[in-house]
């Protein structure tokens, strides 16, 4: 284990955290706000992230062991210094809230304990929301992306921290790679703010939104989401700009070069449409009587079904209220999720089609079990490893979420809000239903159960297996 690499890197990360805060210092400034809390965060970063990267080590190696390691130990501490201005200031005076809080929005899960959101002061809402933006993407991915220098082995805090089961080199070199994608995140980001100013929301407003829609977090700056500002036009941009920062961030690079073969033969993309099309289509016949006409049922049943699949979390309208039917199927979507590297949460598109179609050969196989069936997916034969991978994942993703609803159990509170809160939580959606539902909060659960849920909302950012090797023994001992 090179732990002087880890430290190096963890402490590198801490002291880039430090160097981000300076812009809710400067908006805290532009609206006559004291900075404090932020300055002094800035200067316990720095001390930390110094003492810990005062020299680069001589063995610069980074493994799969170490990438996972970094990963986990680098978010754990990025949440915990991110909830310092919060709890300087104040404005979110309980550590576990304030904690549970910056999870939520650097795992770009959207969850909140807030009940009266507009009584944050710019900076502080500036903050909060800019935390989606830097978590969507991927921290470190922004950190090999700006750092001069970058070793091939940190391919593996790639593979770590990017959504997904896969994630490879689009060019030659990882850094390159990094501001590939960070190149085309930012650009989509502008386009969005500068469609929403033009279709009147404020800049600060249409910034902030757009931080949320790009890291597909979901944190609102209004009490009713984007529902405050009754606009069918901001529906729908933001609700297809969620959907398109639901898909891989690959095909955008093949569309930028031309490739649009490439994008059409995606086999995840077809199916991340199709399920998007079939539940806004059934939803919207399903809410038409509440609506009265199709059009106005159609524009809501496709935002909140683009905000749930790719885990956003913004909504336009109180969805517990709606049939059952439509109900079951958002919380389907919410174990969906959107595509492997995207920025979006939940299972992922592949994994789920990998799975049923693992399911089917093996009921093949039952029924003629001399006959051989090879799994395929985007046109590809999966090995072995590939398969169990997949299958490792969803084992531990649901061992981990029967232990999260088991925690929350202790607080007496009503199945449907435990089992949904963990599915928000865990698939990084945010709102979900019973007393966590789009108008309530989860300020009503104990420490315990917050600090459960802010386990999962990293766990299911972070793909399960980075934060459960920090508890695993044999990550610490001697290969």
């Amino acid at each position: 284990m090179n732990w002087y690499m880890i430290f190096y890197t963890v402490g590198t990360l801490l002291k880039v955290e430090a160097a981000l805060m300076l812009l809710p210092t400067a908006v805290s400034l532009f609206y006559g706000e004291s900075p404090a809390a932020f300055l002094l965060t800035i200067a316990a970063l720095l001390a930390v992230g110094q003492g810990m990267a005062w020299r680069k080590p001589r063995n610069t190696a980074i493994y799969a062991r170490e990438g996972f390691l970094i990963v986990g130990l680098s978010w754990t501490l990025m949440s915990i210094f991110g909830a310092m201005p919060f709890v300087i200031s104040g404005e979110i005076p309980r550590f576990v809230d304030a904690f549970f809080e910056t999870v939520s929005g650097y795992t770009t899960t959207g969850a909140s304990i807030l009940t009266n959101v507009e009584a944050l002061s710019q900076g502080m809402l500036f903050w909060r929301s800019f935390t989606h933006w830097v978590g969507g993407m991927g921290v470190l991915v922004f950190v090999l992306a700006v750092l001069p220098k970058s070793e091939a082995q940190t391919l593996y805090i790639m593979k770590a921290e990017v959504p997904g089961p896969t994630c490879g080199k689009l060019v030659a070199r990882v850094r390159q790679t990094a501001l590939i994608l960070y190149g085309i995140y930012l650009a989509m980001m502008v386009i969005l703010i500068v469609l929403l100013v033009l279709g009147g929301m404020p800049l600060f407003d249409s910034m902030l939104h757009a931080f949320g829609t790009a890291g597909t977090g979901g944190f609102g700056i209004k009490s009713t989401s984007i529902a405050y500002y009754n606009s069918a036009y901001v529906d729908y941009v933001i609700g297809i700009f969620t959907m398109l920062f639901g898909v891989n961030f690959n095909l955008y690079y093949y569309l930028l070069l031309g490739d649009i073969v490439s994008v059409y033969k995606s086999e995840e993309l077809r199916w991340y449409v199709g399920i998007i099309a079939i539940a806004v289509g059934l939803i919207a016949m399903n809410i038409l009587p509440q609506y009265g006409s199709f059009l106005n049922s159609l524009r809501y049943a496709f935002f909140q079904v683009s905000s749930i699949i790719t885990t956003t979390g913004y909504t336009t309208a109180d969805y517990s209220l709606w049939p059952s039917f439509s109900q079951t199927i958002l919380v389907m979507l919410m174990f969906i999720g959107a595509m492997a590297g995207s920025t979006g949460g939940g299972v992922k598109v592949s994994r789920v089609v990998v799975l049923v179609k693992n399911a089917y050969r093996e009921l093949c196989a039952m029924r003629s079990p001399r006959s051989v069936r090879s799994l395929k997916f985007e046109g590809k034969q999966l090995d072995k490893p590939t398969i169990s991978g997949i299958q490792a994942f969803f084992t531990a993703y649901v061992v981990l979420f029967c232990l999260s609803i088991l925690v929350l159990s202790l607080d007496r509170h009503d199945h449907v809000s435990n089992l949904t809160a963990v599915a928000a939580c865990i698939n990084n959606i945010g709102p979900a239903l019973g007393i966590c539902g789009p108008m309530g909060s989860y300020a009503p659960f104990s420490d315990l159960s917050k600090l459960m849920l802010s386990f999962d909302m990293l766990a299911g950012r972070l793909e399960i297996f980075p934060m459960l090797m920090l508890f695993a023994p044999s990550t610490y001992r001697k290969h």
